[in-house]
Formats: C-alpha cells, structure tokens, sequence
C-alpha cells in the first residue's frame, strides 16, 4: 500500500473548537483502546530497566492533551519507577487536559525549545506520521540532541487492514475531523521497513524496533 500525504484537519485546526475538543476525544479513545498507552509505557520501561532507573524525566512531543504522558506517571508510579512528564505540543488550544503535574509547553518539535540532555527520555505517539522522510530523521536527530539516555516511538502502521478499519470506523468517531483524518493517517503512516531506514539515517547510536503492536509499531533510538 503506497503512502500517501492526505491533509489532516486536526493539523490546521480546521474546525469549532467543539469539533476539536471532540476529535481529541476520539484521540484519547484510540490511545487508551489501541495501544497507545500501553506502548509507550512499554518503551519507557525498556529504557529505565536497561539504564536501571528508579526516575526519570520524559518530554512527550506533539503530545497534546497530556492523556498519555498522564498515564504514564500514574502508571509507572504504581511499579515503583517516577516518571516526571513535559508535554510540548504547536498548539495551546490542544493542551485542554487538567491534571496539574504535568509540565506544559508550546514549541516546534523540529527545534525543541530546551537545552542538549535536557530530559533523560524524549517520546512520541502518534507524530511521526505527520512528518515526511526527511523531517522524520530531523525530529530524530532533534529530539537525541535534547535526550540523555533514548527517544521512544509510538505509531501507525501503514496496511490495507488498518485503512479499512480507520474507515470503518466513521460510524463511531465523534467528529468529521476523525471521520478525515483516521483513514489519512494510515496512508500517511509508514511502515516499519520505512522507519528502520529512517532511524538508520539518525544520529542514534543504535535502535531497537517493535514491528508488531497492535496495528503500531514501536521504536527505541538509543543515545550514542
């Protein structure tokens, strides 16, 4: 199945605020029921137990609402590991989620507003597939600048399977926007071939790929 840029409205805000609130609803559904959570919880953990971590500090990028990065905390909190979480995302409008320990920022995840070795883990969900091949490898490389230890990768694969799924889908999604941009974002998604030539690429010292999640891929790009 050939990748395909189709514009997604969410990226432009293209809607009511309504609208917004609605679709980011549907984003924290497809996180909670379809592995976003739980993937990245699962590369964090991989990279405290290899760095044997009992805390860490975590940029999610691109990471909206904080759904995840609050998850996360809560989560690990309860295995014994402090995660202190930053969310950085474009848009003030998306960062609606209430909880108070999340440190919050807007910025442009391709020039990360922080110092090198700023946090000890940069992650995201759902972002890369926005990107094109050569942004890709430039978020890669930016993020390991502003990284201690790895950058963790949570997102779509690109299959006929999932496509059919994400546009079935439109009977249940809460807004147009999702009924758009569910489909679009599998055909702009890539494949985890296409990711692993893109880490290659990357300043990363070395990398670790999970092709298989559900309908996701996961990645780990370890610090050199």
């Amino acid at each position: 199945m050939q990748r395909v840029v189709t514009p997604e409205l969410l990226d432009e805000d293209l809607g009511t605020p309504e609208e917004i609130r609605s679709t980011l609803l549907d984003l924290r559904g497809f996180n909670r029921n379809f592995g976003g959570f739980r993937s990245i919880t699962s590369l964090l953990k991989n990279v405290a137990r290899k760095n044997r971590l009992q805390s860490l500090s975590f940029l999610d990028v691109a990471g909206g609402t904080g759904d995840v990065a609050d998850f996360v905390q809560l989560t690990l909190r309860k295995e014994g590991l402090l995660v202190k979480a930053t969310v950085l995302d474009r848009a003030v409008s998306h960062m609606t989620g209430n909880d108070a320990g999340l440190g919050r920022v807007a910025g442009d995840a391709l020039r990360l507003p922080f110092a090198s070795r700023s946090f000890d883990i940069v992650g995201c969900n759902l972002f890369c597939h926005h990107l094109e091949p050569a942004d890709v490898v430039s978020f890669f490389d930016e993020a390991l600048r502003v990284a201690r230890r790895a950058v963790i990768v949570s997102d779509l694969r690109r299959n006929l399977f999932h496509w059919i799924v994400a546009s079935a889908g439109r009977f249940t999604y809460r807004s147009r926007l999702t009924r758009n941009d569910a489909p679009a974002s599998v055909r702009r998604a890539y494949t985890p071939s296409e990711i692993a030539e893109l880490a290659r690429k990357s300043v990363a010292a070395s990398f670790d790929l999970w092709p298989h999640y559900f309908q996701r891929f996961g990645l780990i790009l370890w610090k050199a």
